[in-house]
């Protein structure tokens, strides 16, 4: 089924949303029943943000491709799979959503709509840790295609899942998560000033993971 391009931009505004309302939302909560046990609440940010992307790829990918991150969608425009006009509609909109999921949060838990947060997430290691993690995030989700395209939604929340606890930065792995969340000083937050190295680190992640992809699944006779 076809869907017009209006809805394309609505389920990746919605998508975005309901995903940063998420991380956000169960970092709050997470944080207020963990008794400041940070690993306790980090698994309590982890699991809802890794079920919420099953749920939201399956039900929204027919129409848009659930992208709900500007660096998949930068992959995909060089892959010639979106017009670089959409691509651009759905990046503005995927940034607005995820900042009115952050503001979702804030109104569900009382707290000051507006925030900037304090927490500085910075250094080399960090930088690394997103280049990994979204390396790893567009290599699972194009090998992943290739493979099995019914299992993209479970295959990205169980990597997600993982990424959190594998990677130093806590696998942010999106630049409009990244922006979003600089908007709240809560447990999930990241402070403005440490946004442009983890996007900057998260693109370049994404176009290693396009360039081995691009060769490792291709078939040919050797």
């Amino acid at each position: 089924m076809e869907y017009g391009k209006t809805r394309c931009f609505a389920a990746e505004f919605i998508g975005t949303a309901l995903l940063l309302a998420t991380v956000v939302g169960s970092g709050i909560m997470a944080e207020s029943l963990a008794n400041g046990n940070v690993a306790i609440a980090l698994l309590g940010n982890t699991i809802p943000t890794g079920a919420i992307l099953v749920v939201l790829i399956t039900m929204l990918g027919p129409i848009s491709g659930a992208h709900f991150n500007p660096a998949i969608t930068f992959v995909f425009a060089l892959r010639k799979e979106i017009a670089p006009v959409s691509a651009v509609i759905y990046v503005v909109v995927q940034v607005l959503g995820g900042i009115l999921g952050v503001l979702m949060a804030h109104a569900m838990f009382a707290q000051d709509l507006l925030q900037e947060s304090l927490k500085l997430r910075t250094g080399p290691d960090q930088w690394f840790a997103e280049g990994v993690a979204t390396f790893g995030l567009v290599f699972t989700i194009l090998a992943t295609l290739k493979a099995k395209e019914s299992a993209v939604a479970m295959a990205v929340g169980l990597y997600i899942t993982a990424a959190y606890w594998f990677t130093a930065s806590t696998s942010f792995a999106n630049p409009a998560v990244t922006i979003a969340r600089s908007f709240s000083d809560t447990f999930a937050g990241i402070a403005p000033s440490s946004v442009p190295a983890f996007i900057a680190a998260q693109l370049v992640g994404a176009l290693i993971a396009l360039a081995v992809c691009s060769w490792l699944l291709i078939r040919n006779s050797d």
